[in-house]
């Protein structure tokens, strides 16, 4: 059992100098670093979306597709503001690394992450070896599902009113039927999500996984309230899991080590030793 932080280190590094892969597995604690809110607990919620806590409104309520035929406004107010805010964002120099990284090894990296922002993209992450298991943000689809098509967000442009959180321009509707619009994510309580495009990620997925020998996994804030990141890391780790997280950075030492501490000074720690 590893005790210390330099032996949880050591142990890492030579995991990343012996791999021929690299698995990134991101919750929304790899966004912190680049100024993104990631929602943890209600008071975080309403301090990111003040005009919400008078409605006395949650994250749950707002992610929840049943919003966006109740009141679409104040619905498409929360993801415009969203899709505006990623769109602003620059990636931390967390993701750089990660690239170089990944640009060693002779089967270069995959990326699996519950985050709907489309950072790694931005980051020059290519897009056929980025997993979204939750969907994008960027990509719209019909509210009613007429369609299992999606399409990208593009020509929408969002204008939000600060005080209300309610969309003051058009909303974006379906091209094929005229309904509202939605985000592409994989929302609470949602059965009309349409997850098609995700499939064919999570083959390509698997197929790539099947292909390296020696494959280190990275996991990077992804925390326990909802653990579909971390499940999936420890899954594909095959003891040589690196966890690094603010705040739960615990894991079995059957899967790997943990390293508490934010994600893009965690890395940058990492690679100084690399």
């Amino acid at each position: 059992m590893l005790d210390s932080h330099d032996e949880k280190r050591e142990k890492a590094v030579a995991w990343l100098r012996e791999a021929d892969g690299l698995l990134i597995t991101a919750g929304a604690g790899m966004g912190v670093d680049s100024g993104l809110p990631d929602f943890r607990g209600q008071e975080g919620f309403w301090r990111a979306y003040p005009a919400l806590q008078h409605q006395d409104l949650s994250f749950e309520d707002m992610a929840n597709p049943v919003r966006f035929a109740e009141q679409p406004k104040l619905a498409w107010g929360f993801y415009g503001h969203r899709l505006k805010l990623y769109r602003e964002t620059v990636p931390h120099d967390g993701f750089a690394i990660l690239r170089r990284w990944a640009d060693r090894m002779s089967h270069g990296a995959f990326v699996f992450t519950s985050n709907v922002d489309g950072q790694f993209q931005k980051a020059g992450f290519p897009e056929h070896r980025v997993h979204e298991c939750h969907g994008s943000i960027h990509a719209l689809q019909c509210l009613v599902t007429c369609t299992h098509d999606t399409w990208s967000a593009t020509d929408f442009h969002p204008l939000v009113n600060e005080t209300t959180s309610e969309l003051e321009s058009p909303m974006p509707r379906c091209p094929r039927c005229g309904a509202l619009a939605r985000p592409n994510i994989l929302m609470f309580g949602d059965w009309g999500w349409v997850g098609l495009p995700y499939e064919k990620q999570q083959q390509r997925l698997a197929a790539w996984i099947s292909s390296v020998s020696k494959l280190v996994v990275v996991e990077v804030g992804a925390g326990k309230a909802l653990p579909t990141v971390r499940r999936f890391s420890e899954r594909f780790s095959a003891q040589r899991l690196i966890r690094i997280n603010l705040r739960e950075s615990n894991t079995n030492p059957s899967h790997g080590v943990g390293l508490g501490g934010s994600a893009a000074a965690t890395l940058k720690m990492l690679d100084a030793h690399l």
